[in-house]
């Protein structure tokens, strides 16, 4: 795996202390209030433990299983969301938690069902990367752990073919295993 990395962008340790930033932020703008803290899987699963360590409030966890690029390196354009309903957050506010702020899609049709079939009293959104790039729907996140170029990039829970996610850092993904592996059924 580690012979498929072009770069590394981000080290186990500077997402660690990335993360004791955003708790502490997390922690201080929900302070007194009643937290429900939605992941986003299966990407998000790393980061959600690692932060969710560091806020320092009661809160509820929730999971939600999404897909929207289907196994390639490009957004197929549409979100599946597995779940019939979503989470009951009546009454309290939503923390929504995921790996990457891509084309927008999959945050914007979780963020809009959030809206539309419960009485949450918020919906913000935290992710771990966020893309410099024109998104396909009107959206940003409430807090971002990094800014990053529009790279395809793996490690620390974001795959590729479900792969990589166990690197303990974020990495750029060589095009030549991108290339192998699209030759490979």
């Amino acid at each position: 795996m580690l012979n498929d990395i072009e770069r590394t962008l981000f080290h186990e340790q500077t997402i660690l202390s990335r993360l004791d930033a955003l708790g502490a932020q997390i922690t201080r703008e929900y302070d007194g209030r009643e937290l429900t803290v939605i992941a986003v899987l299966n990407g998000s699963i790393l980061f959600v433990a690692d932060l969710m360590r560091r806020i320092q409030l009661p809160l509820r966890l929730d999971c939600i299983s999404v897909s929207s690029y289907h196994g390639g390196t490009e957004s197929s354009g549409t979100v599946t969301l597995d779940q019939t309903s979503m989470p009951d957050v009546a009454g309290r506010h939503v923390l929504i938690l995921d790996d990457i702020l891509d084309t927008g899609r999959t945050l914007h049709a979780i963020r809009r069902r959030l809206h539309e079939e419960t009485s949450a009293l918020s919906v913000r959104i935290c992710v771990l990367l966020r893309k410099a790039k024109m998104r396909a729907e009107e959206l940003d996140a409430d807090y971002v752990g990094f800014d990053i170029g529009d790279e395809f990039v793996v490690g620390y829970g974001l795959d590729y073919r479900e792969q990589y996610r166990n690197l303990p850092f974020i990495g750029v993904l060589k095009p030549s295993a991108l290339a192998a592996d699209a030759v490979c059924p």
